[in-house]
C-alpha cells in the first residue's frame, strides 16, 4: 500500500504540474510566458548543475548498512548541501555580468536552492523506506507550490509576480517539510573528507550527465526563439514544457520504487538469476509505461489543445505536439533505461558519453532541419525527434553491460497502442470527438490486458 500511495502522489504531481502550466500560459501574455519558461528552465538547470551530484550520491550510499553510517551519510549530505547553496548564491549574484537584472539572479538562485532542498529531502526519505511521510510531503509540495504560483499570477499577470509566487511556495513547503520530519532526520551537518570524496567521485559524473540532459531543452528553446521570434516560439515552448513532464514523472516514479532493489541485488552479487529477471522487468516497466503515456497523449492531444490551450498558442502547439511527444519519449528512455547497467557497474565515462551524445544529437537534428527546411516550428520539432532517435539507437550497446531477461509483451502491446492512436488521429483529422473517442478506445483495448501484470511487477 505504501508503494501504491507513492505512485499516486507522482500521478497527482504530474496532473497538477500540467494544470499549472496551462493556467500560467493562459494568464500571462506570450512574451511574459516565454520569460517565465526560460526562468523555470534556468532554475532547474542550476539546481541540477550545483546540487544533483549530492542527490545521486544519496541514492547510492544513503542510508548505509547501519545507524552509524546513516547518521554519517546524512550529516555529510547536509554539509555538502550548505556548501553548494553558497556557490549557488554566488552564481546568482553574478547575473549582471550576463546582462540580467540582479534581482532575477538572486531570485533564481533562491528558487534553485529551495527546489534542491525539497528534492534531496524527499530522496532521503524514499531511500529510508519512509514511504508514508514521503507520499504526504510529495503531494503537499506540488499543492503548495502550485497554489502560490497561481496566486502570484492572478495578483498581476506579469513575470515578476509569478516569480514571487514560486519563491513563496517553495519557502513555505520547505518550512513545513522541516517541521514534519526533523525528528526522523535531524539537521546535524558534519564534514568528513573521505565520505565527501566518495560522493564526488560517483555523484559528479552522474550529475554531469543530468546537466547534459537538461541542456537539450534549453538549446531547443534557444533555437525556437532564434528561428521564430519571441511570440512565435511561445506555442512550441509550451509544448516542450508540458509534454516532457509526463515522461519525467513516469520514469521517476518507476525508479523511485524499483531501482533500490536493483542496487541491492547487484551489490549482493549472489542472486545472478534473480538479477537478470528483475533487470528485464525494470526495462519493460520503463519502456512500457513510457510508451503507454505517449499513446495516451497522442489520443488526447487534439481535444486537450482545443479545450485548454490559449487561442494564440493553439495552432503552433498542436502542429508540434506529436513530434515533441516522440522526442520526449525517446529521450526519457535514453536517459533512464539505457544507462542503468552502467550506473550499477559505475561505468561513469559511458554514462557521460551517452548524455552528451543525446544532447548534441537532439539539438543538432533541430539545427540541421532548420537549415534544410527553413525556420519553422515543425522543422525544429521534427529535427529534434530525429536526433533523439539517433541517440537512442546509438546507445543500445549499453544494455550489453549486464545480462537481462526481457518480457516483451508489455512493450509490443504499448507500441501497438501508440501506433494505432497516431494512425487514428491522422486518418480522422477534422473529426475531433470521433477521433478522440476511437483513439482512447483503441489505446485502452490494447494496453489494459498487460497493465495488471505491469502493476504487479511494479509493487512487488
Amino acid at each position: 500500500m505504501a508503494k501504491l500511495a507513492a505512485l499516486s502522489t507522482y500521478l497527482y504531481q504530474a496532473l497538477l504540474a500540467f494544470g499549472l502550466l496551462l493556467a500560467v500560459s493562459h494568464r500571462l501574455p506570450a512574451e511574459h510566458y516565454v520569460t517565465y519558461s526560460l526562468f523555470v528552465s534556468l532554475t532547474q538547470f542550476a539546481a541540477i548543475a550545483i546540487f544533483e551530484w549530492i542527490r545521486f550520491a544519496c541514492s547510492r550510499f544513503y542510508p548505509g548498512p547501519d545507524l552509524h553510517s546513516e547518521a554519517t551519510e546524512r550529516g555529510v549530505i547536509q554539509f555538502e548541501f550548505l556548501a553548494s547553496s553558497a556557490i549557488c548564491m554566488l552564481c546568482g549574484m553574478a547575473a549582471p555580468a550576463f546582462g540580467l537584472p540582479l534581482w532575477i539572479g538572486i531570485a533564481g538562485a533562491i528558487v534553485a536552492i529551495l527546489q534542491a532542498a525539497g528534492e534531496l529531502h524527499l530522496t532521503m526519505l524514499r531511500f529510508r523506506q519512509k514511504f508514508r511521510i514521503f507520499s504526504l510531503l510529495q503531494g503537499a509540495r506540488a499543492s503548495v507550490i502550485a497554489v502560490a504560483t497561481l496566486a502570484g499570477a492572478f495578483a498581476s499577470a506579469d513575470f515578476e509576480h509569478v516569480v514571487i509566487g514560486v519563491l513563496a511556495g517553495n519557502l513555505l513547503y520547505c518550512a513545513g517539510a522541516w517541521a514534519l520530519s526533523h525528528r526522523v532526520m535531524p539537521f546535524a551537518p558534519r564534514r568528513d573528507v573521505s565520505v565527501i570524496r566518495r560522493h564526488l567521485a560517483y555523484g559528479s559524473v552522474s550529475a554531469g550527465a543530468s546537466v547534459a540532459n537538461l541542456l537539450a531543452p534549453l538549446g531547443l528553446k534557444a533555437i525556437l526563439a532564434q528561428a521564430l521570434g519571441t511570440a512565435g516560439a511561445a506555442g512550441p515552448m509550451l509544448a516542450l514544457d508540458l509534454l516532457q513532464r509526463p515522461f519525467v514523472l513516469i520514469v521517476s516514479a518507476i525508479q523511485a520504487i524499483r531501482y533500490p532493489m536493483l542496487v541491492s541485488l547487484f551489490d549482493r552479487g549472489d542472486a545472478a538469476g534473480e538479477m537478470r529477471g528483475e533487470l528485464g522487468r525494470y526495462y519493460a516497466l520503463l519502456a512500457g509505461f513510457s510508451i503507454m503515456g505517449a499513446a495516451a497523449i497522442i489520443a488526447l492531444i487534439d481535444i486537450a489543445t482545443t479545450l485548454v490551450i490559449a487561442n494564440e498558442l493553439r495552432t503552433s502547439f498542436l502542429r508540434t505536439a506529436p513530434l515533441i511527444t516522440v522526442m520526449a519519449l525517446l529521450r526519457a528512455l535514453t536517459q533512464t533505461l539505457l544507462p542503468t547497467p552502467a550506473h550499477l557497474r559505475r561505468r561513469l565515462s559511458v554514462i557521460g558519453l551517452l548524455a552528451v551524445a543525446d544532447c548534441v544529437l537532439t539539438c543538432a537534428g533541430a539545427i540541421a532541419a532548420v537549415s534544410v527546411w527553413g525556420g519553422s516550428d515543425i522543422a525544429v520539432a521534427g529535427g529534434a525527434a530525429a536526433g533523439a532517435a539517433l541517440a537512442l539507437a546509438g546507445g543500445l550497446f549499453m544494455l550489453q553491460l549486464l545480462p537481462f531477461e526481457m518480457p516483451w509483451a508489455p512493450i509490443a502491446a504499448t507500441l501497438a497502442a501508440f501506433a494505432a492512436a497516431w494512425s487514428t488521429s491522422v486518418a480522422l483529422a477534422g473529426h475531433l470527438w470521433l477521433s478522440t473517442a476511437m483513439s482512447i478506445g483503441i489505446v485502452a483495448a490494447v494496453s489494459l490486458p498487460v497493465l495488471p501484470r505491469m502493476l504487479q511487477w511494479l509493487t512487488r
